[in-house]
Order: structure tokens, then sequence, then C-alpha cells
């Protein structure tokens, strides 16, 4: 049976490789459908969670993961053998950068070499993963056509960027709309027809090649990180001069047009605003042009944890205290509010600063409970402590930062108690006759 039979009639078979914060929301809604879907993923314990059972993503619940394994409608491997019944897959790998801020294509490469010893005509691929434009056609279908199979004719490839938004109650992957770039018209086509299974067609968006739907997405969170830099210098800005920024940016918000409010912060985290914009200055270099622009915006946010610390020496020195032996309780770990994501969160660059300039640092983060997991993957070394959130803990502090504006911190409770309140992100703007929080 043709593919487009099989989308029609929902006899497919689909498989997702990569089953993290974008990989398995996807596989869940799929399989909710009705589609037979097959995760596959490298770590053996997540793998053996799923088929238990039980979800180690906040956003997914476990008694749903159970249900749809039950019904055989979802099943977890790390065998990339099941490709081969597999008709669509889709690859949602991580794509991070290294040190030198240099991309690391080298999951998308992986997944392409064991895709391609399994595959057949009349497969779709569909690449999700973030990267720069010209990976599709110039990095992964080369690795594909080693099968001896022809890209856009034999098999189908199209990259569909990811748009998950971890902790966003009213968009998820059922209704943000999708961008599709196919190589060829029937592969966008049958890429649209696979997604109008699990999202609206009105919601699909197709343009014209891989390399726009690579660069969409680039566009879309490089955006976000030139306004977060451009308030952040300003914040500073303000801060000299003596002005509330905070105050500025609500002024702003009230112009109906021509205004997109934008918070400043003691850094950026996630798996997209920090990466996206060294993935397309990078390969800019190859057509011998230089993004300063979008450089120095992402220097601006990177430079902002440098920032938050000063301003936390500068708490302790009313309190003619230096950074060195004092106690700083940091409240909040992961990237944004109310989740549980803590990659390439800036709190873990501000905790390894202090603990570099001789602070004793506290941490404790209502959503976070793998602390060891933690310290270890950002190689914190100095006296840190993870500790709970109680009155008496904030009274022994030297000063306390709130980095992480979560619903469940009782900010009153935390303010009462501590001798100092560095407050980063504005959470406390409604306690305005307490004396002892500092602004970021």
């Amino acid at each position: 049976m043709k593919l487009l039979d099989k989308i029609k009639n929902k006899r497919l078979k689909v498989g997702i490789i990569g089953l993290g914060y974008v990989g398995l929301p996807l596989a869940i809604e799929f399989a909710k459908s009705g589609i037979e879907t097959i995760g596959i993923d490298i770590n053996g314990q997540k793998v053996s969670m799923l088929n238990a059972g039980k979800s180690y993503i906040q956003d997914i619940d476990s008694q749903l993961i159970k249900h749809l394994v039950e019904k055989s409608k979802f099943t977890a491997t790390n065998d990339f053998k099941a490709i081969a019944s597999i008709d669509v897959v889709f690859v949602c790998v991580p794509t991070p950068f290294n040190k030198a801020k240099a991309p690391d294509i080298s999951f998308m490469i992986n997944a392409a070499k064991s895709i391609s010893s399994y595959l057949s005509k009349e497969k779709l691929i569909v690449l999700q993963s973030t990267t720069y434009p010209g990976t599709t056609d110039e990095d992964i279908i080369p690795i594909l056509e080693q099968s001896g199979l022809k890209a856009g004719k034999d098999f189908y490839i199209a990259f569909s960027p990811e748009r998950i938004d971890p902790g966003n109650k009213k968009f998820n992957v059922k209704n943000t709309p999708k961008i599709v770039g196919g190589l060829t018209l029937k592969c966008a086509d049958l890429t649209k027809r696979v997604f109008s299974l699990i999202i609206d067609e009105k919601n699909i968006h197709v343009v014209s090649c891989p390399r726009s739907a690579e660069m969409c997405k680039l566009l879309e969170n490089i955006f976000r990180s030139v306004n977060i830099a451009l308030v952040n210098e300003l914040l500073i800005l303000s801060n000299r001069m003596g002005i509330d920024f905070w105050e500025v940016i609500d002024a702003a918000a009230t112009k109906p047009f021509g205004f997109l409010p934008f918070y400043p912060g003691p850094g950026v985290g996630g798996h997209c605003i920090p990466v996206d914009p060294y993935y397309l200055s990078w390969k800019a270099r190859e057509y011998n042009f230089f993004a300063n622009f979008i450089e120095l915006a992402a220097e601006v946010n990177q430079n902002m944890p440098y920032y938050a610390v000063e301003k936390i020496g500068e708490a302790l020195n009313l309190q003619n205290k230096s950074l060195k032996n004092a106690t700083v309780f940091i409240l909040g770990l992961t990237f944004k509010k109310n989740i549980d994501d803590i990659r390439n969160s800036p709190s873990f660059e501000i905790i390894k600063l202090l603990l570099n300039k001789g602070a004793k640092v506290w941490g404790f983060d209502p959503y976070v409970n793998h602390y060891e997991a933690a310290a270890k993957e950002y190689d914190l070394k100095g006296d840190i402590h993870f500790i709970p959130l109680t009155k008496a803990n904030l009274k022994k502090a030297d000063a306390v930062a709130i980095l992480v504006n979560h619903d469940k911190f009782n900010l009153k409770m935390i303010a009462d108690n501590s001798k100092v309140l560095i407050d980063m992100i504005n959470a406390a703007k409604y306690l305005n006759k307490y004396k002892n929080i500092i602004k970021l």
C-alpha cells in the first residue's frame, strides 16, 4: 500500500526518534489519535519508564501513557531495527553547541545513519530538531541516500521545526501551528497530511523548501534573543540613571500597536534562545557574512549572570559583607517558571560564579528533585547545598536571590524572612513597602 493510502486510512505506523521534551509529546499525540506509534531513544531508563506507563516530563500524565501502552497504541524501544516497520519517522534529537559555540548536530547525524540502515521506499522522514539552514539537504540527505535510495523519489523528507513551549497551558502540540518545508512538493504534501491527523489543517503552513523552514525556527528564537538583549541592556542603563525599568516596560506596554513587551532577567536558558543565535552566526560565516548584531545580542544575554552576581555583591555590601564566605540562598533553578526543565538555566551559571568568588550557596526549587545530577551536569564545585525553603533557612542566609518566579513561591513569606532579597525577575512587584527588596 502506498504511503498516501496509509495516511488516508490511518493505517500508517509512526516512529519518533528522541523521546525528550519535543519527541514524547508528539508521540503521545499521534498515539491518542489512534495511530500506532513507536518511540525510539538510546536512554534505556526512559524506555523502561514509558513502557511501565510512567512519565518523566511534567506536561504529560503518566496515566495517559499507561492507557496508550495498554491499548498497544504506544511503545518505546532502544532498538533502531524498529525503523524497518515504520512508515513515518520523526527525528526529535538534541542539537546543542560545544564550548566554542559551534553547532553539534552529531545526534542528528547518528539518527540519520540509523535510519539509512533500515530505509525503504515510501518512507517519510521529518526532521524536527532545531538546526542551521542547509542541514537537511547538505548533511542529512547524503547520509540517507547511502542506502541507495533517492530522496524525493524513493523516499520522502521534510523539515518541520519544533515549537514546544514547556509549561505553556494554552499552546501544545495539537493547537500550535506547524511549519513544513519539503524537499519536493510531494514531500511537503505527505508531511502536511501526516500532521493533519493530529493538527487542524488550517494550522499547517507550507514553505518552499527545508531551508526556509530551518531559517524560520531560527528567526523565531533570534527575534526573542535580540529583544531580550535590548531590555537587558536598557535595564542596566536605567539602574544607573535611577529609573525603575520595570515600570517603564509596563507603561510602554499600554501602547496598543508597535510595541511588544519583553522582560529582562538574570540570563536566558532552555534549548533554543541561548543556542540558536550561534547556529545561524556559525553558518553565516560560510557565506562570508558576519552576524554581528545577532552575536552581540547573544553576548549581552550571556553576560547577565555576571551582572546578577554584581547585584548580589552590592546587596551584601549594604550589610558590610562581601561575597566571600557569605551565604547566598538561590530560589529557582529551572530556566523558566512553573516547569522542571533546567537545560541551560542561568541559575546554575550564577551559582558557579558565586562559588568561584568564595560564597557559600544554598539552592531550592519546588520543581527540581534531581539536585545531584544537576550539580554534576553543571560541574558545581565548592560549598553548595540544596536545602528546603523554610523561614529558618531564609533567616540564616546573608542574602536571598529569587531567579525564577514560580507560582509556588510565597513571596511575602520569603520577603518577611530575608535579610535582603534580590528580586531578579520583578516577582515581588506588589511588595512595594519592603525596604529589604533590591531589584535586578
